[in-house]
């Protein structure tokens, strides 16, 4: 998948002028993050890392991982909706996996005591790669779906501009005019303000639940402008501000500093690191409310590794979303191979396998935020230690996708410019309301380009590994 710009990789003296270009464009445009020293200090910024040029993507891939988005939205909607399925699916990892386990603790007393909450507001994030297979032909698999504080919708939204802007220096004004409009952040404060408007209290504020390091805060700051521009309220609240001021009215409505909250938008709660008991005390009280929440527990189960396999399994999205033929279809022809580990002779058998021939796959715990899947030697070391143990059930295994890497720079603050061997992942936004049993709203919201050098095996933009990327069609 050669791009239209080999000829300037070569070329070092018009490498470092469009570097330069880059990185002010890049700050002119607000692609910024916090540093690390100062995490959470607005007066000290510097660009968020990206590439220096466009990626080049099939545009078939593309077409297809839109064109599937939707399906995906339903079939997240479907999954949290299903108590059986969900109970089922995560027996085994509960016994083993204590964060999924009190997640689902938290879900089980919700549902005991009756739903409060009438409107479902999902913001997922569908992450491919482009596997090369036998014949070198890519194919578009699915690495995961993301269904809790799924991020980069705002600052993507403002990177294609950054790398039109490096096109038109460098002579290629028409390549700089194919690269599409990408406005994620909009799109995900489309269905924010939806779910805000069917909650029904126009005084009512959303909540961005915020960690307690806010290095990524510019990224959320785009969605949340676009809800001041409709005149929505936007407040920022951490778990810890939940436990000492959060409450509930006898109608269970949420109120946080004596503001009623319609809707609670998740950017924190995705691993156990964010959890001391006060902060699964503050969960359970915002799970028990009537705000709308973005994800609810139920979709936040949804998108575990474990339930992810399960949905490989031949029959069950054909359960799950009965009379869809054609979505079942699409969904099923982006599935990579996973497998499950559960204590049995079929578990024992997958284990075996994967010991033996460590390069093939990818062991991946019930973690969001990337850097946690293992591979290779790192891989067979942690089965053989576990195959024998109820331990292995907390993971599950997938084949290796093994995608073409291209050449680019990858611009990082402080960082030498030099040219790497890179491989990227899309992400494709998703966005849906359901008010009762109708659904309202159901979209694809933008995508996410991330690229990294192919000796880093895992991790995203945040955990300091990949760059944010702008896809390139060919």
């Amino acid at each position: 998948m050669a791009a239209p710009w080999e000829d300037v990789l070569r070329n070092e003296a018009a490498v470092q002028e469009a570097a330069r270009v880059a990185v002010d464009a890049a700050l002119l445009a607000g692609v910024l993050m916090r540093t690390e020293s100062e995490p959470n200090a607005s007066d000290v910024v510097n660009y968020a890392p990206f590439t220096l040029f466009p990626s080049a993507v099939p545009s078939a891939l593309f077409e297809q991982a839109y064109a599937v988005q939707q399906d995906f939205n339903l079939l997240v909607d479907a999954i949290s909706q299903n108590k059986e399925f969900l109970e089922r699916t995560l027996a085994s990892t509960i016994k083993v996996d204590d964060f999924t386990a009190r997640l689902f603790r938290i879900y089980m007393q919700v549902l005991e005591e009756g739903l409060a909450q009438s409107v479902f507001l999902g913001i997922n994030r569908s992450d491919y790669m482009f596997d090369c297979g036998v014949d070198g032909t890519p194919a578009l698999k699915q690495i995961e779906i993301n269904t809790i504080a799924a991020s980069f919708g705002g600052l993507t939204s403002r990177t294609a501009a950054v790398h039109g802007q490096v096109l038109k220096v460098l002579g290629k004004s028409k390549e700089a005019s194919r690269i599409l409009p990408n406005n994620p952040s909009k799109g995900l404060a489309l269905g924010i303000a939806k779910a805000w408007e069917l909650y029904g209290s126009t005084s009512a504020v959303v909540m961005f639940l915020v960690e307690e390091v806010q290095r990524n805060i510019f990224d959320q700051r785009c969605v949340e402008n676009e809800l001041w521009n409709r005149n929505i309220r936007v407040i920022r609240r951490r778990f810890r501000d939940v436990f000492e001021k959060g409450s509930l009215d006898d109608a269970r409505r949420l109120y946080m500093d004596s503001q009623e909250v319609a809707v609670v938008y998740y950017r924190e709660g995705y691993v156990p690191k964010n959890y001391d008991q006060q902060n699964w005390e503050a969960r359970l009280l915002l799970e028990r409310s009537r705000a709308v929440k973005c994800p609810d527990i139920a979709t936040q189960l949804a998108g575990t590794k474990k339930v992810q396999q399960e949905l490989s399994q031949p029959g069950t999205l054909e359960k799950l979303l009965p009379g869809s033929d054609e979505a079942v279809a699409r969904i099923r022809a982006t599935f990579a191979g996973l497998y499950s580990l559960d204590v049995g002779e079929e578990g024992d058998k997958i284990a075996a396998m994967a010991i033996a021939d460590p390069d093939q796959f990818v062991l991946k715990p019930q973690r969001e935020g990337g850097g946690n899947n293992l591979y290779g030697e790192e891989l067979r070391q942690v089965l053989e230690k576990i195959r024998d143990s109820p331990e292995r059930t907390s993971y599950i295994l997938m084949d290796k996708i093994k995608p073409q890497p291209a050449m680019n720079y990858l611009l990082r603050a402080h960082s030498p410019l030099q040219v790497s061997e890179c491989i990227s992942e899309l992400g494709i936004f998703g966005v849906y309301v359901r008010q009762g049993k109708e659904m309202v709203m159901n979209k694809a919201a933008g995508h996410l380009l991330r690229t990294k050098a192919i000796e880093h095996a895992d991790g995203g933009v945040a955990a300091g590994v990949a760059v944010l990327d702008t896809p390139y069609l060919v």
